[in-house]
């Protein structure tokens, strides 16, 4: 019987040690998801988000767009490297996806970013994407917030890029849509949704005017946007482990010449943020997270009008 009892109490703490180290054991490496805000031309600072997180081999392995990083996002998911995103940059103006165009909906059409985005992507559905991707847009009637994770790729980008007031809305998988900024700012909800661990976050804040006021009807109603979306961005915020915000101020909505200054933006908000990212490869993913921000100032002369 003794000798019974020490087999059952050898089994129990082997038990009880290899329990032990299935919790202590190592742990295997977060899903890290980048959440991507929209900003129209200022977005360009996601190309240098992207290309900092690349050269330091940080993992992405989740990525959600709206706007204007839905695009970005796409594009990244689809295979491009930070590099050739950035030389598309270089040369893509307003006129590459846009038309100026006479409607009670809008007073442009981005109907040619279906060939935009037919020449850049080098896959046309979600499930082709080498990194999972989720893309907002927002259901006009209703109000309530789109992710689309599968199917046609082209259209659901479009729809998150569609700026009320400046775009018409576009009529997809039986909902009339507009930009996904109304709904997810920043989509960090999306990436919780499809089990990323740890959420990076990039706001492009900024104003969509400068000292002298508002140039013309858009800017009026950008400004609007702004004001209303930092008056509501706390539950975007508590989704995100930490926020980078890159020092876009200064820049306007269409600014596309200045890529290279915005793309250099986003590096350096990136690489102050940097010593935290690095963190999450040595902590386990479950440890308790609290949401930081990182402001990287940028010091430069303001861009011409």
């Amino acid at each position: 019987m003794k000798s019974l009892r020490r087999i059952i109490r050898s089994v129990q703490g082997l038990g009880r040690a290899t329990s032990d180290v299935s919790i202590r054991g190592p742990q295997s490496p977060p899903a890290i998801g980048l959440a991507l805000g929209g900003g129209f031309a200022r977005g360009m600072a996601h190309i240098g988000v992207l290309k900092v997180l690349e050269e330091e081999n940080i993992p992405i392995r989740l990525v959600a767009g709206t706007s204007v990083g839905a695009l970005v996002g796409a594009a990244f998911c689809s295979g491009l490297s930070p590099a050739e995103l950035e030389a598309v940059a270089s040369r893509v103006r307003f006129r590459s996806f846009a038309r100026w165009t006479l409607s009670r909906y809008g007073f442009a059409s981005n109907h040619r970013m279906i060939g935009f985005l037919n020449s850049l992507l080098k896959v046309k559905t979600f499930e082709e994407l080498r990194i999972p991707l989720a893309v907002t847009a927002t259901d006009f009637s209703t109000g309530a917030g789109v992710v689309f994770r599968s199917g046609p790729l082209i259209e659901p980008v479009r729809a998150s890029c569609t700026y009320p007031g400046m775009f018409l809305p576009i009529k997809f998988d039986g909902r009339l849509l507009i930009d996904g900024m109304l709904a997810y700012a920043v989509p960090t909800i999306p990436l919780r949704e499809m089990g990323a661990t740890r959420v990076l976050a990039v706001h492009l804040k900024g104003t969509w005017v400068n000292s002298r006021g508002p140039r013309h009807l858009f800017d009026v109603i950008g400004q609007c946007f702004s004001i209303a979306q930092e008056m509501n961005c706390s539950v975007w915020r508590a989704a995100a482990d930490l926020v980078l915000e890159p020092d876009v101020s200064g820049y306007q909505y269409d600014d596309f010449e200045h890529a290279a200054d915005l793309i250099r933006a986003g590096e350096i908000a990136a690489r102050a943020a940097l010593p935290e990212i690095r963190k999450w490869l040595e902590v386990p993913a479950a440890a308790p997270r609290k949401t930081q921000r990182v402001r990287a100032p940028q010091p430069r002369p303001l861009p011409a009008d």
